[in-house]
Parts: C-alpha cells; structure tokens; sequence
C-alpha cells in the first residue's frame, strides 16, 4: 500500500520512507491516506482524510513529542495539514481518525530501524509553537500553583484573546460555558439564555436581592439576572479584557444601576450578605485541593438560607487524573477536573447543604457543536483576528472536547446548595420549582 518517490527498499535493516514507518505502526489497515515531504504516500488515494507531514520541522515535533502533544504542535504550525476537513470544525475527521487507527508497540529491532530512518537529528525538540504555555516546571516562575499572581497568568493566556474572535465564536450571548437545550433543534443563542434561566430559578432569584457571580466571564448572568429578574448582581473575572467588555455592554443595556463586573479576583471580594451565588465555569480553574478554602469562602459571603449554583465540568469518576497535554499546554494551563462526588463532598464539608445535582453532559456536546459551526462559518476573519495558529488550537479544541463529552469522557454537573440555618432552615421547597 506504500508508494515510494525513492524505490528504498524496506527489509529488514533498511532505511524506511516516512510512509513506510507509518504504516510499520499501525495495527491494521486504515481509510486514511498519508504523505510525507519526502515524496512517500500511504493509503488509499480517494480516502476521505489525507495527512500531509509536510517538513522536518513537523518530522521533529511528532517524534520528540508522542501522542497528543507533538500532534497538536505539527497541526497548529502548519506543518501538518489535515485535507478533507475545514480546520474550524475538525470533528468528522476526528472521529473518523480516533475509530480508525490503532498504533502498536514496535520491538526493540524495530525501534532501532525506526530511529535510522528517522535521523537523530530529528530527535531534537523545535521551539513549541507561540500559542502553547509554559510547561508546568517553568510556571513556577509566575507563582505557585494557583497562587493569584499565577491564576491570573493562565486566565490571561486562555481568556485574553480578542473580545472580537469570542464574539464570532461565542455568538451575541458572550457565553462561554455550557448551555441547556430545551429541545433538540433549539438555536445556540436560545439554549444560552435557557441555562441563564435556569440558573436564576433554581436560586430563586426576586427582585432588590443581592447576586455574587464568580468567574463572570463577559457578564452574561450578570446581566440576565439584573434585567429579567431586578437582581443586584455583583461579577468578578481575572480577565481585563471580559471585565472591560462586560461593563460597557452594561451600560449599553441601562443595567449599570442593577449590575457591575470588576476586574478582579473572587478571594478579593469584600462585601458579603449575599442572598446567591452563582459560579459557572470557575471551578475547572481553581484546582481541586483549594475546593475547601473556596467552598468556604463562597459560603461566608451568603446570607442564612441563601443558595449556592456552582456549574463546571466534571469527570465521569473521582480518581485523580492529570490532565492531558494539549489542553494543558494550550487551552487551560493549570486547569484541574474531578467527579461531581468530590465537588459535593468538599461542598458538604464546608457547610453547605447540597439540595440537588444535575448533568448536563450531552448539552455541552450541543453547545460545542455551536460554538464550532460559528468558528468555521467566521473562519477567515477569525483568522485575520488571532492567526491561523490560534484558530487551529480553537478547532482543535472545540471539537476533541464534543467528542469527550460525547463520549462520556468529561461532564458538566449543576450542583446546588444552601446556607442552611443552625435550626435547619434552608428555605428550600419540598420540590424543585423550576
């Protein structure tokens, strides 16, 4: 199945084409089709995907780097290509690479043929891509682990972006979290609103009460609750860039007498007295064995039989799991996930009283699935606005992360709980209400 520009030969001993040691990996066959800079091909030439290796650069990053790490350094370079897919909603690709190709352990003799056809000059790390962070290691240098100096690094890295490329990819609700389709053909913008919504009435929010929402983002609870509900609401975000555009579209909206979202980190927040909190898509970022001090925390600034929202993805069990390492290196520098049941558990041992928890885990497939249609429809001003390499992370990692939640790999839980009283008071219905 390998055709060679150059007619070297593949016994045992010899140089192997590119093409030859990709195929040497596999386990079977695939529909995929394979070419390599050195003129050698792999693969059904009317295969729906083609992988093009187009430089020893990409050579390099792929072998100094295994599995999804070099991967994504090759991609995000340029200087691998994916044909047969748009590079703003890979998914089809994905999916059809995830379920096609299976790669084997090579023997030892093996190994030995692989590196002389490979060149150890290839065996020395290029400069990683200017999108990716930092390896945990050197971070150190921006702080300790979730310390605010570093918390504020790593959310810069990810949420500073361009307020323009989240406002094409996230759509006009400035949403970045997962959002709650009420029915299958629900439009993305419709189903943002519904999870704003739900929110709001499973705290029970009324009029002239006090809202904390930590990790705000652009302000899109913020601002629901102040204008649907007369709610004083109160967001903090680590992002300049979200709390600058969150102000200004408050004002826009006549809430500045209603809502405000300050550029700040939410252990900084004075007041207290509040009678709900609301944390969507904070926890990922707060890493687990900080879950007591925060949980805490956020329960000192409620009033007696106030309630607690507290919406993040989740893994599917509680066992501790490094995060891989693109989304390590890429997306979310530093970010931590654990089972609902540890977040529960910290939740109760801080105090609170979980009433009720939800998963959501097929609505962020849908809401992934949106926000990737939006990136491939605005894909060359996306571009022009952040780069092609930025872009390729973004697709990348909108549809590996559908595919996860498709796959029951990570989930998104809604957990709720009360400030109950001393006398147990919680000020909780007999049953939901929403």
């Amino acid at each position: 199945m390998t055709q060679m520009k150059d007619m070297t030969q593949s016994r045992s001993g010899a140089r192997l084409t590119l093409a030859q040691v990709f195929e040497s990996l596999l386990k079977r066959p695939v529909p995929v089709r394979f070419t390599a800079y050195d003129g050698s091909a792999y693969g059904p030439e009317d295969a729906p995907i083609t992988l093009e290796l187009k430089n020893e650069r990409g050579l390099a990053y792929l072998v100094t780097a295994p599995g999804d790490l070099g991967m994504a350094r090759a991609y995000v370079s340029g200087d691998l290509d994916i044909h047969g897919i748009h590079p703003g909603d890979p998914y089809e690709g994905m999916v059809l690479l995830l379920r096609a190709m299976r790669f084997r352990r090579p023997s030892p003799a093996q190994v030995v043929q692989l590196l002389r056809s490979i060149g150890l000059a290839h065996m020395v790390p290029p400069a990683p891509p200017p999108q990716e962070h930092l390896p945990r290691w050197r971070r150190l240098v921006e702080g300790f682990r979730h310390s605010p100096e570093r918390d504020g690094k790593v959310i810069q890295h990810h949420y500073d972006v361009s307020n323009r490329f989240y406002e094409m990819v996230l759509g006009p609700s400035m949403t970045y979290t997962c959002a709650v389709y009420e029915t299958e053909d629900a439009t993305l913008e419709e189903a943002q609103h519904a999870k704003y919504d739900l929110v709001a009435r499973k705290l029970d929010l009324q009029q002239g009460q006090r809202l904390l929402d930590v990790g705000c983002g652009w302000g899109g609870m913020v601002r629901h609750a102040a204008r649907e509900y007369g709610v004083r609401a109160l967001g903090v975000t680590l992002s300049k860039e979200q709390a600058e555009w969150a102000q200004h579209r408050i004002k826009e909206e006549g809430l500045d007498h209603l809502a405000e979202v300050r550029h700040l980190d939410y252990r900084e927040v004075q007041e207290t007295g509040f009678d709900a909190v609301s944390s969507i898509g904070l926890t990922e970022h707060i890493g687990v064995d900080n879950y007591p001090a925060y949980f805490s925390f956020l329960r000192d600034k409620m009033l007696p039989g106030a309630r607690l929202l507290n919406h993040c993805i989740t893994r599917p069990d509680n066992k501790p799991t490094q995060t891989g390492a693109f989304i390590d290196r890429y997306v979310f520098p530093d970010g931590e996930l654990t089972g609902s049941g540890k977040i529960i558990t910290e939740a109760q041992d801080a105090g609170l009283e979980v009433q009720h928890e939800e998963n959501l885990r097929v609505h962020y497939a849908k809401t992934l699935a949106g926000w990737s249609a939006n990136l491939e429809a605005n894909w060359d001003e996306c571009v022009a606005e952040v780069g092609e390499g930025t872009a390729r992370v973004w697709g990348l990692y909108m549809a590996g992360s559908r595919m996860g939640f498709e796959r029951n790999e990570i989930q998104l839980h809604q957990v709720l709980a009360t400030r109950t009283d001393d006398d147990g008071t919680s000020g909780f219905p007999l049953r939901p209400n929403w």
